[in-house]
């Protein structure tokens, strides 16, 4: 195995590659290799300069140290997105192309098998693979979503190179089996997502979450619990009751005109009409 060298990462991957056939998985990576072809050209990177390797729905790039990472930024958020809408906008809707990208830097070794190893690129295959990146993609319109490792937000992002606009670049925290991973996600953070961005973060000064403390006990004007307040409990109708009720306490109510004298229990049934006289024969009425 060689020695870890310095390295910048580009990984690029297809959106929903395996929900295709044979022929669509073809032409995607045709267009794959053209945009990352495309792309590295425009940052003036020359194929001596990286090395590639083909991951069948993603390609993963090394490239050398001295390359310019500032180039390649540059030309991810503009040429990537320009190239995307150029192929899908003639292709059919079972053919449309869309990229998650993720560039890192950290030490890389390669091993007698002409693998890679490092735990660099580790952290930025598991940016690329974190649910937030994909998130992010699905509420996109440009068909391309970016995240940088806190690294290349350090040197590069945060100084607001031309081309790179630093405020455009939001710190999230994904999750891993390696643990949580820091990065800046380029574009707006996903409202859902497993992931989440800037986990424990502080309330803003003078926010207002809607709610009102309770008043204490002994302020003016404070209710013991369960109770309420003499304007609440009169505005608060009775509850209907279940039918009509009459207590009679003596006296000869008349319905209808008829007179019912004495004591009666239980009367029910019928359509009472006419004048109700309770209290008494020829009462008033009520």
């Amino acid at each position: 195995m060689t020695d870890p060298v310095s390295r910048t990462i580009l990984l690029l991957d297809i959106e929903k590659y395996s929900d295709r056939d044979d022929i669509e998985q073809a032409y995607l990576r045709r267009m794959l290799y053209d945009v990352a072809d495309r792309t590295l050209e425009r940052a003036g990177i020359d194929e001596r300069l990286r090395l590639r390797a083909d991951r069948g729905d993603s390609v993963m790039e090394l490239i050398d140290a001295n390359a310019s990472v500032t180039a390649l930024l540059r030309a991810l958020l503009t040429e990537v997105p320009a190239q995307l809408h150029a192929v899908n906008r003639m292709a059919s809707s079972s053919a449309q192309i869309r990229l998650r990208g993720v560039v890192a830097t950290g030490y890389v070794a390669v091993d007698e098998h002409d693998g890679w190893v490092g735990s660099d690129l580790n952290h930025a295959c598991r940016l690329l693979d974190a649910q937030l990146l994909r998130a992010a993609l699905r509420e996109r319109r440009d068909d391309f979503a970016l995240c940088v490792s806190e690294s290349v937000h350090t040197g590069i992002v945060r100084h607001g190179h031309a081309g790179i606009p630093a405020e455009d670049f939001h710190a999230v925290t994904v999750d891993s089996k390696n643990g949580p991973l820091r990065a800046w996600l380029h574009g707006p953070v996903p409202g859902g997502g497993d992931d989440h961005s800037e986990k424990g973060g502080t309330s803003v000064p003078g926010a207002s979450s809607g709610e009102r403390p309770a008043p204490r006990r002994d302020q003016p004007g404070a209710q013991a619990p369960g109770s309420q307040a003499p304007e609440a409990r009169a505005a608060r109708p009775s509850a209907p009751p279940a039918g009509a009720v009459f207590h009679f306490d003596g006296g000869a109510p008349t319905f209808g005109g008829s007179l019912v004298g004495g004591d009666q229990h239980g009367v029910s049934g019928g359509q009472v009409t006419g004048d109700v006289h309770l209290g008494g024969s020829g009462g008033e009425s009520a």
